[in-house]
């Protein structure tokens, strides 16, 4: 079994146990992460990515982590996000996966979403902003209300281009803010 290295991890707010992924083949690619900051205040949003009228945002965090790729008939095809996102003073707050799902590590409330139709902005070297709609959320603590989820200020995460050798895996970082809404 060969092992790849995570490639440019500077996310600063986490810690990742160990720098290498386990894969089937080899990969390298890619570019450091941006080490600039993610805004959190007066964030432009692109149309496509905006909520709703009748949503009124409850949480906006930053977070960092990467972006699971696995090769599927010689393409990297993404398998899945991995990301902690942390509150204003870097504390990890929820814990994003699968799904998509996010989890809150505060009170153990999770919302469970899905892409919007057409709810995508692409971002030059960056995975793309999107706009989530709520399947179900779990509890009522800090994501039990949440009606729609925004990935926003997207930095890296983008498989790289060309082919890969069949069931190779790879982490690629990437940073991004996450803003909840609620009905209003």
């Amino acid at each position: 079994m060969k092992r790849i290295k995570l490639i440019g991890l500077t996310l600063g707010a986490i810690a990742l146990a160990g720098a290498t992924t386990a894969c089937g083949g080899d990969a390298t690619a890619g570019t450091a992460l941006p080490s600039s900051d993610v805004k959190v205040a007066d964030t432009p949003v692109a149309a496509a990515v905006r909520v709703p009228d009748g949503n009124k945002l409850v949480g906006r965090y930053e977070a960092g982590g990467v972006q699971a790729y696995t090769c599927t008939a010689g393409a990297w095809k993404l398998l899945e996000p991995a990301a902690t996102l942390v509150d204003k003073d870097g504390k990890p707050i929820i814990l994003h996966s699968r799904g998509p799902v996010w989890v809150s590590t505060v009170d153990g409330s999770a919302v469970d979403a899905t892409p919007v139709e057409g709810g995508k902005a692409d971002r030059p070297d960056a995975i793309p902003e999107l706009l989530l709609k709520t399947k179900t959320t779990r509890g009522d603590g800090l994501l039990g209300g949440v009606t729609y989820v925004q990935r926003l200020n997207t930095e890296g995460g983008v498989a790289p281009a060309g082919t890969c050798q069949p069931n190779a895996q790879l982490s690629v970082p990437y940073r991004a803010l996450y803003t909840f809404y609620a009905t209003a």
